[in-house]
């Protein structure tokens, strides 16, 4: 029998669930002038369909129970703490999104400033969605298509009209700033705790990388929901569900939902293969600028090579081939390790690792190689782990800024690890690899 395969509903879908995975602050406001997409001075033509999603960081219109209730409170920027290129293949075989870090300092497109670089989240404020559309065309070399943005309110709410969205995680997960509490396992989260879970930034790894493979996670897991309601079985109910989300969201003035279904029926099988996600790759992640502060800066090689792909309808997946060394998210000099075997600490201090060689003990302990350490080391620990695999983690209170590694009799030796942050938190990857291993067993 042939394997089941995700129709082109379930096209509309992703498309929508990505317009709902970005929030920010337009319910009730003025929409001002509809953004002219195309306008890029840099944009190329292209084959597919190209839609820039983005999520606007404004809290005016909501009262006080809404912040409360949604977790949202603090200072908002009136800028776009969201933004996702969705790029639909001319032959319906792929879906690409791609995640522009906020903190992304890029050349604004011409408007009322002197010309000059700016963080991309920035755009909106100087020049609302229109002068975001130009400066997005112009980083990217792509032409955007279609434009949408949502808030917080909306958010919430597509995510409870859509029953929910599935998620996953190994570890427990706590924000104090997102009010995220979530403990290790597979939970169906409701549209407030949903909101909470993309927002967070305080995690490991911190920051806004780990915080967008969250979004591109909710994301699936929503569209993972759909697909088992048999929510898009008839392009009425296609149709239905589009003018439904489209609820939710502000367009570009000539987005509805016939545009929308238009898009999605021209796509006609969807594997969860052949969606793809990924963030931007970046070379440094504090770069700093007077009067925008710590801001991140594309590897350009790497990002004109994606941008390029997108451009000539071309994959993803394989973009970046490895030359056999494992990628890690934090630098290997940045890790002290205490290692009592003369082989494996040759073998990580290749790989970067500051190593501290100890005394070989007069018999190798049975078992696994054990590394310890302090706790509040925890977020080096995965690259520590990346080079020694099989080793066994155990953080001890009072251990020390220094990793000690007990060389056990079933070692399997050490992997060549470098640091490339983007290719650990933001690699092209498939949805099959993002998407929860177990039916959902909760609600949040």
């Amino acid at each position: 029998m042939r394997p089941h395969r995700p129709r082109r509903h379930h096209v509309l879908a992703a498309t929508l669930l990505t317009t709902a995975c970005a929030w920010g602050g337009l319910a009730g406001a003025d929409p001002g002038p509809a953004p002219a997409p195309g306008d890029g001075a840099a944009a190329g033509l292209g084959t597919g369909t190209n839609l820039l999603v983005a999520g606007l960081d404004r809290r005016s219109d909501l009262t006080r129970e809404e912040i409360d209730r949604l977790h949202v409170g603090g200072q908002e920027c009136g800028c776009t703490d969201v933004l996702m290129l969705v790029h639909l293949a001319a032959d319906g075989h792929r879906l690409s999104i791609v995640s522009l870090p906020r903190d992304s300092y890029v050349p604004f497109a011409p408007h009322d400033h002197p010309a000059h670089s700016g963080k991309i989240n920035g755009a909106y404020a100087h020049g609302g969605a229109d002068l975001t559309v130009r400066t997005v065309e112009r980083a990217t070399g792509l032409h955007i298509d279609h434009y949408l943005e949502t808030d917080f309110r909306r958010f919430a709410a597509a995510v409870d009209d859509l029953g929910g969205a599935d998620v996953c995680t190994d570890v427990p997960l706590t924000d104090e700033n997102s009010g995220l509490e979530l403990p290790a396992g597979t939970h169906t989260l409701d549209g407030r705790h949903a909101l909470r879970y993309v927002r967070a930034r305080h995690l490991l790894p911190p920051g806004d990388l780990g915080r967008v493979r969250r979004q591109q996670k909710l994301l699936l897991g929503m569209l993972a929901r759909m697909t088992d309601a048999g929510l898009f079985r008839n392009p009425v109910a296609a149709a239905r569900t589009a003018r439904a989300l489209l609820a939710q969201v502000r367009t570009d003035g000539h987005t509805d939902a016939r545009t929308l279904v238009s898009l999605a029926r021209s796509l006609r099988e969807l594997a969860p293969e052949q969606a793809e996600f990924a963030t931007v790759p970046v070379s440094d992640f504090d770069h700093r600028v007077p009067q925008w502060g710590s801001s991140l800066l594309w590897d350009e090689r790497r990002a004109e090579q994606m941008f390029a792909a997108l451009r000539a309808d071309r994959p993803l997946i394989g973009l970046f081939p490895s030359d056999g060394a494992v990628p890690v998210g934090m630098p290997p000099s940045e890790t002290r390790v205490a290692v009592d075997d003369p082989r494996i600490a040759d073998a990580l201090r290749a790989s970067g690792f500051d190593v501290t060689p100890t005394a070989a003990p007069g018999a190798r302990p049975s078992g696994p190689t054990v590394v310890t350490y302090e706790p509040e080391r925890a977020r080096y620990a995965p690259s520590l782990a990346a080079a020694l695999p099989g080793a066994e983690l155990r953080p001890v209170a009072g251990t020390g800024p220094v990793f000690r590694v007990v060389v056990g009799s079933a070692d399997r030796g050490v992997t060549r690890v470098t640091y490339d942050r983007s290719m650990v938190e933001g690699a092209p990857v498939t949805g099959d690899t993002l998407r929860c291993p177990h039916p959902a067993g909760e609600r949040g």
